[in-house]
Formats: structure tokens, C-alpha cells, sequence
């Protein structure tokens, strides 16, 4: 940049700053971010060629007044999780805060979460602890890959997989089809995503009134957010992406979402504001 450029910015910076405006209010994107986004219930809903649910209406309701453009594609969640490794994926979201995830990505918490046990059969017993659940050698757990609710959550599914009781599927609709089939006993994830994805899929929406959610004592409540790679992003983008999260978070618009889309008591058992 030549030294006429340079004053001519720094110019046009001050005129800016006089009349009153911040340098926060500045902070654009650089160029448009990738979003890869996994089907979650109804946070991320497919719908052929819309993508929408409470996620994605989000991202495009701060766009515009936040100037930055928000290129949301959807993927397998496996896939997803790889792109963002691999700095393919600008940012990850919905996703829960864990280790591993924190070595690839900034983390901006906007809910918190949980994993739960989910069932329809009446006649399997009560299950309260990891132990519980660990101690019926013949039923079966259903999880999906690329999910990833913390340290007891792993601790857990490696158990279940030495036991030869895990079966993983690529996405909460699978899940919930092994479900209702009888192929598997239980579901182990956020029940805002099984619930969610029942209801928007004719083949399994009857199983949403006879879920039965059982909370595992070891299972604690964690956080749910954005990521954004350390890999893809500048510094500067990051910067800017942490005002947009930031403001999102502030004025509680994930929370929101979710009051919007699903019932109050279904909420109670794995959502809950930060």
C-alpha cells in the first residue's frame, strides 16, 4: 500500500471514529466463511436443497448486519468433524467443548448440553449410572459417529464396544430408525437431536411421544458452541468472528431458538441456558 493509500485509510478511519462509529462496529470478515454443518434434530434441519433449523436461521439473521457471509453446506458429521481437523471447514457448529476439539479451534460457548439415554420399550429396566447400563450384557446402544459429549461420554462408548454392544451410524435419523426397528435397545446422545429428527421424518415421527429419557448420573453437563479453526481463520477473522459470537451469545439468541422449537419439558432433560 502506497503512503497516499495509507493516508487516505487512516482518513477515512478518523472521519469514522468522529462520527461517533467503533472500531469493534468495523470488524467485517475477510471473505466468506465455510460452514459445514451435519443434520442435529431441528438445530440443523435438511431440507433438500434449504438448510435450515435454529442454527442456520441464526447465521443468516446476523449476517447482513454484521457483515460477514456465511457459506453453510451440509455433511456427514464424521465428514464435518475431519474438515475441521483438517482446516477444510472454517467453523464448527453446534458442536460440544472437548480437548481434543480445543486443539483445532477457538471455542465460543452459547448453550450447555448433555448426553442422554433414550429408549422406547417399556421393559427394560431402569438405568441410572454408567454401571446400570454396562451391567445388561444383551442390550445394544446406538451412537453417531463423529459425536463427542466429553471424557465419561468416550469412557463410556469404549466400554459398550469392548462388549461388543455399540453399534455406530452415521447420523441421528439412522439412529432413530434402529430404534424404532427394535435393532437396537438404546440411543445415546442430546435428546433435542432425536427427538428433533424424529419429528421431521414421517418414518419414525410416531416414536417421538414414547421416547423414555433416563439421565446418567456420570454424565455431566457441558458446553455447547461454535469453534472456529486455528488452522483456516486469520487472526483477524477470528477476531471478527468472536464479535459476531460474542453478540449472538450476549442476547441469548441459541437459547431462544430452542425455546422456539421444542417443548419446555423436552428442553428439562438435556438444554439449558448458559
Amino acid at each position: 500500500m502506497s503512503n497516499l493509500q495509507s493516508f487516505r485509510s487512516l482518513k477515512g478511519l478518523l472521519v469514522l471514529l468522529l462520527a461517533g462509529v467503533s472500531l469493534s462496529a468495523l470488524a467485517r470478515c475477510s471473505r466468506p466463511m465455510n460452514v459445514p454443518v451435519a443434520a442435529t434434530g431441528l438445530s440443523v434441519i435438511d431440507q433438500g436443497e434449504i438448510i435450515s433449523g435454529i442454527y442456520p436461521e441464526i447465521l443468516r439473521s446476523v449476517a447482513a448486519k454484521k457483515g460477514c457471509v456465511f457459506l453453510i453446506t451440509l455433511v456427514p458429521r464424521a465428514r464435518l468433524e475431519l474438515m475441521f481437523e483438517t482446516g477444510e471447514a472454517d467453523l464448527m457448529i453446534p458442536a460440544t467443548r472437548t480437548p481434543h476439539r480445543d486443539q483445532y479451534g477457538m471455542f465460543i460457548p452459547l448453550i450447555r448440553n448433555r448426553a442422554v439415554l433414550m429408549s422406547i420399550q417399556t421393559t427394560l429396566p431402569a438405568v441410572k449410572t454408567m454401571q446400570d447400563l454396562l451391567s445388561q450384557p444383551k442390550s445394544k446402544v446406538a451412537v453417531v459417529r463423529g459425536f463427542d459429549y466429553g471424557e465419561r461420554y468416550l469412557e463410556l462408548i469404549t466400554e459398550l464396544q469392548k462388549q461388543g454392544r455399540l453399534v455406530v451410524d452415521t447420523d441421528p435419523l439412522s439412529v432413530a430408525r434402529l430404534l424404532k426397528l427394535g435393532s437396537v435397545d438404546y440411543a445415546l446422545m442430546g435428546p433435542t437431536i432425536l427427538a428433533g429428527t424424529s419429528q421431521t421424518d414421517q418414518r419414525v415421527e410416531d416414536m417421538v411421544n414414547h421416547l423414555r429419557y433416563e439421565t446418567l448420573a456420570e454424565m455431566p453437563w457441558g458446553e455447547s458452541g461454535v469453534y472456529f479453526s486455528k488452522k483456516a481463520l486469520s487472526i483477524e477473522d477470528r477476531h471478527a468472528l468472536q464479535e459476531i459470537f460474542l453478540y449472538i451469545e450476549s442476547k441469548g439468541l441459541v437459547w431462544k431458538g430452542f425455546r422456539r422449537y421444542y417443548r419446555e419439558e423436552l428442553l428439562q432433560e438435556g438444554v439449558r441456558p448458559l
